[in-house]
């Protein structure tokens, strides 16, 4: 591959299905947070290809699925968008993508543009079979792309040190030379305490009882039936707060659903909020809560406890994945131990060992709340000192130009 020189400046496409104001995840948090990180530097023309309507912003382009595959399965659709932006990316020195949406276009924009292709990992086809349910046939296309991607690219990026390992476990053939680790970050600017007791009654919770929020989409993923069968064993004056939309399934909806509505017919304080809240509401929620709770099975590191920390708020979450890099247990926050299943689905063994459990650490918080509120002011004080996006944009722009020497 013929390389670009690496200095003093180069260009840069990012490539990913998820950005602004189109985010649903913690990936299109990071892709957004990066960019804006990348752009603050005068050594980085930072360019964005991105799925999606168009968007009113300079270096960005954006690609609507193609109408002659209105019908097909939603990989397919998603191949025939990385076709068309493989061509927006003509003129630059290096491209880097995100998820396997956009990983396919990274690939071939590596080989027809002759640049290096970078690969920032937030997740892995292999560890999350359940998409199946979700993509059909569309799962195998999916995990096709992703591992001719991630085999051909320069470098991959794990978010943790537990997604490196997942990385060289799913593709032995990787060369482990060729994938490092930069955390993902949190802007303590954006995400900070925010004391609005009037809004959050708005919202349906009353800020002078206490509070248990769950934030996340509705996925195998995120561990939701799990935690609403935990929660059920908390005191009667604790709220739960669902801030859980875009459900994977028909039938995990459901099981939702009906989880809700027995809590709801136990207990007062349980709120469902379906709809995506503006980040200020997201904040206000989650400042008035006693405790966070992110019951995920599979998480590479986790974004959603980094917001949750930088807004003071104290952590009840899975050691899996990349969490424990997150949160220090005792400190700011509690870790629930979990025996998972080696398949690919992160199942918890015993669930109802692993319920009980996760209920036992929220009580645990819900139950000394001077303790959650020293949590949550070291929980931000780790964020600030450990996770900044201005230092995660330099350990990126080293990566790059290793690639590109």
């Amino acid at each position: 591959m013929t390389q670009a020189s690496a200095g003093p400046g180069f260009r840069v496409d990012v490539l990913t299905k998820e950005y602004p104001p189109e985010i649903y995840g913690g990936a299109g948090v990071h892709v957004a947070e990066l960019v804006r990180a990348l752009r603050a530097r005068d050594d980085v023309e930072t360019h964005v290809q991105a799925f999606g309507a168009p968007r009113d912003e300079p270096l960005t382009s954006s690609y609507a699925d193609l109408t002659e595959l209105a019908e097909a399965n939603g990989a397919v659709k998603t191949l025939g968008v990385d076709l068309a932006m493989v061509g927006g990316c003509e003129g630059t020195d290096l491209v880097h993508s995100h998820t396997w949406y956009a990983n396919f276009a990274g690939h071939l924009a590596g080989l027809l543009h002759d640049v290096p292709h970078v690969i920032s990992a937030h997740s892995l086809e292999p560890l999350r079979p359940w998409k199946a349910e979700q993509l059909g046939g569309g799962y195998a296309v999916s995990s096709w792309v992703e591992r001719t991607a991630y085999l051909a690219a320069d470098t991959v990026i794990a978010v943790s040190s537990a997604m490196r390992d997942d990385v060289l476990r799913s593709y032995p053939d990787i060369d482990p030379a060729r994938v490092t680790v930069i955390h993902n970050g949190i802007d303590t600017g954006a995400w900070a305490p925010a004391v609005d007791p009037d809004r959050v009654r708005q919202l349906g919770v009353d800020p002078d009882r206490p509070s248990v929020v769950f934030v996340g989409r509705i996925t195998r993923q995120k561990g939701l039936p799990l935690f609403l069968r935990a929660v059920a064993e908390l005191p009667p004056e604790v709220q739960i707060v669902l801030c859980a939309g875009a459900p994977d399934t028909p039938e995990i909806e459901a099981e939702v659903v009906g989880l809700v509505e027995g809590l709801a017919a136990s207990r007062t304080g349980v709120v469902w909020i379906r709809e995506m809240l503006p980040r200020a509401d997201v904040i206000r929620l989650l400042t008035a809560a006693t405790a966070f709770a992110c019951p995920s099975i599979y998480e590479p590191l986790g974004i959603v406890n980094l917001e949750a920390m930088a807004c003071e708020t104290a952590v009840v979450a899975t050691a899996t994945g990349g969490i424990p890099e997150v949160v220090v247990p005792d400190d700011t926050g509690l870790l629930v131990p979990i025996d998972q299943a080696t398949d690919g689905t992160g199942t918890p063994l015993d669930p109802d060992r692993y319920v009980a459990d996760f209920a036992a650490a929220l009580n645990e918080v819900v139950g000394a709340p001077e303790r959650a509120a020293e949590m949550g002011r070291a929980g931000r004080q780790r964020a600030i000192d450990s996770f900044s996006w201005t230092a995660i944009a330099e350990r990126t722009v080293e990566v790059y130009r290793s690639v590109l020497r």
